[in-house]
This record gives C-alpha cells, sequence and structure tokens, in this order.
C-alpha cells in the first residue's frame, strides 16, 4: 500500500469500522498521556546501515504532523561509537524550527553537550545505567564513573536553561546479570535527580519486566522522594510485556510512555533488546482508554508505512500491520 492509503483513518473513513478501538475508560487512570518518540534517534541507531540525513528530516517532520509533540531528534556522541547518527550537526538544523515540538537530543559527555547547545538545542539526555555489565559495555566506565562525568553536563545544560532527562538503562534486567536490585536502581535515579535532571526514564533495556514489577520499583522511588510526576517509562517488547507494563504504570499515575514509530530500535550495545513499544500500538491501547495523547493515529500509521518503505521492509508494529491489511 501507499504511504497515503490510510489518511483519514482517525475518522474512520479510509479504513473502514475497525479503524479505531471502542472508547471504554477504566478508572483511575491519567485523562492524559504524553508520548516521548525515540524513532528517530533510539530507533535508528540501530540500523545496520545510515539512514539519509534527508529521509531523518522527513521522518521527524512527518511524525511532528502526526500530533507527537516531544520527538527525539538524534544524540551528540561521538560517530566512532554510533555511526548511524554521525550526521547530528546536519540534522538538527533541518528539523529545530518545527512549531510546537520538543526535539530532545542525547549527550553523552561535555563535548556532546557543547554541540547540541552551539545548534540551539534546548531539551537534553544523559544516559546512565542502573548496572555495572551495562556501564561497562555503553559507556566504558563503572556506574560511579559515568555518573561523575554526567554531574557537570546536567549543571551546564541547566545553566543554559535546557530541560534535561536521565535515562536510565537496565532497571528491571540486564544480559550479563540477571534481575536488577531496585536499591540499584533508586540509588542511580536518585543521582541523577540530585544532580538536577528534570525527568527520568525507566529502561527496560531487554524486556524482561512484569508489572508488578514496574509496580514495585515505582513505589520504591516514590517511597525514596522521586515524584511519579517526574518518571516516564520505556519499554522494550522482547517478550510481548511492554503494553501490559505501561497499563501498570499508568495505573499508578505515569503519565510520559516512551515509544518507538513502527516499533523500530533495539539497543547495539545489548543483543537482547529488541524493539521498543510501537508508538502507534500505544496510541491503539490509549484510545480505547479513552486517554487523550493528541496523535492522529491514521497519519502516524501512514509515517510508520513510508519509513518502513525506506527501510525496505515491514515495520513489526501490529497495530501498522492490522491497519494496512485493511487498506490492501
Amino acid at each position: 500500500m501507499t504511504a497515503e492509503g490510510i489518511e483519514g483513518t482517525d475518522t474512520t473513513a479510509a479504513a473502514g469500522p475497525r479503524a479505531l478501538p471502542m472508547a471504554v475508560p477504566a478508572p483511575g487512570l491519567p485523562a492524559r498521556v504524553r508520548i516521548h518518540e525515540v524513532g528517530a534517534r533510539d530507533g535508528l541507531q540501530n540500523e545496520k546501515t545510515a539512514v539519509p540525513v534527508e529521509v531523518k528530516a522527513e521522518f521527524i517532520r512527518r511524525l511532528a504532523d502526526a500530533g507527537l509533540t516531544t520527538i527525539e531528534a538524534t544524540s551528540f556522541v561521538h560517530p566512532k561509537w554510533v555511526p548511524q547518527l554521525a550526521d547530528a550537526e546536519q540534522l538538527f538544523p533541518k528539523v529545530s524550527e518545527l512549531p510546537g515540538v520538543a526535539l530532545p537530543v542525547l549527550v553523552p559527555n561535555q563535548r556532546g553537550l557543547d554541540r547540541a547547545l552551539a545548534l540551539g538545542a534546548r531539551r537534553v539526555a544523559v544516559f546512565a545505567s542502573a548496572t555495572e555489565s551495562f556501564a561497562k559495555a555503553n559507556l566504558n566506565r563503572t556506574v560511579d564513573e559515568s555518573l561523575a562525568v554526567f554531574e557537570p553536563v546536567v549543571r551546564q545544560a541547566k545553566d543554559a536553561g535546557a530541560h534535561v532527562r536521565g535515562y536510565v538503562s537496565m532497571c528491571f534486567g540486564d544480559p550479563w546479570e540477571g534481575p536488577v536490585p531496585l536499591h540499584q536502581v533508586v540509588r542511580v535515579c536518585r543521582a541523577l535527580r540530585d544532580m538536577g535532571c528534570d525527568e527520568l526514564s525507566l529502561g527496560d533495556t531487554i524486556g524482561v519486566a512484569t508489572p508488578g514489577h514496574v509496580l514495585d520499583l515505582l513505589a520504591q522511588l516514590n517511597e525514596e522522594g522521586v515524584p511519579t510526576d517526574e518518571i516516564g517509562v520505556h519499554f522494550h517488547d522482547t517478550y510481548g510485556q511492554a503494553l501490559s507494563n505501561t497499563l501498570a504504570a499508568l495505573q499508578h499515575g505515569v503519565t510520559t510512555v516512551d515509544a518507538s514509530a513502527g516499533g523500530l530500535g533495539g539497543c547495539p550495545y545489548a543483543r537482547s533488546a529488541t524493539g521498543n513499544l510501537a508508538t502507534e500500538d500505544l496510541v491503539w491501547m490509549l484510545r480505547g482508554l479513552g486517554i487523550d495523547t493528541g496523535v492522529d493515529l491514521g497519519r502516524l500509521v501512514a509515517t510508520s508505512v513510508w519509513m518502513a518503505e525506506q527501510l525496505g521492509r515491514p515495520s513489526p508494529s501490529r497495530t501498522v500491520r492490522a491497519l494496512s491489511h485493511q487498506e490492501q
């Protein structure tokens, strides 16, 4: 099908009566969820070959046109480590003026922050680990050494007026260490918050979390002084648990959910980390729960169909496949 084939899905005109779920609100859930779209960065960083910068820019523009207001654009990491994102300086100016859209970028160190700020970035993210094994594999440092590197980065970013997000990887399980004790995760989260991070994203990097585990970690963070409104969740769907874990987080009061258009992505430093939660699958569930996201599902699916064509393979998102099938 063509990328234009399902425009209008939100009104059911193009895809028929099954184009949207029936909205049946559940008690105790938030009225609105902010989707932190990571496809352009976390999704494309795992591609075997680099995606042309113009395709990346068009991807971000289409995501914005679909109603996403937070789109993580790229990473200012050294090209040696993530060559797929070596074009950050070329990409960011092409999308930085999108109206009403926040464009966070990843900054691994002081040099990365300087590069981002020089281009006008005003939302940045640092990337920590809850485990020593992943800190060594991803950052080539211990957990404490990586936190020491991030402290002046966060301070300078805050002094420059930037919003800072702190990613925490391996919050639920690690491919080398197994299940991760909650106190390790809480310690890293507290350290990031104490150094000035405005928001934390809890990463289930290898997709092993289950709902009870999610609720337990959120409760522990609250007990240690980290409020729910400063927490986002980032689930991978390795074992098919991403949506159930998201629902558990919503029940706890979380209102920021990371997702990747079309289910793109993984982690280049953890082979067992398969795709992110697909944004379309998330939007479908939230629409069914009567939760507002501001996202036009039809435009979003069309965007992921278009991106899948650029990558030369079908989207792994179940919702993309289902709505695309209705149009055939």
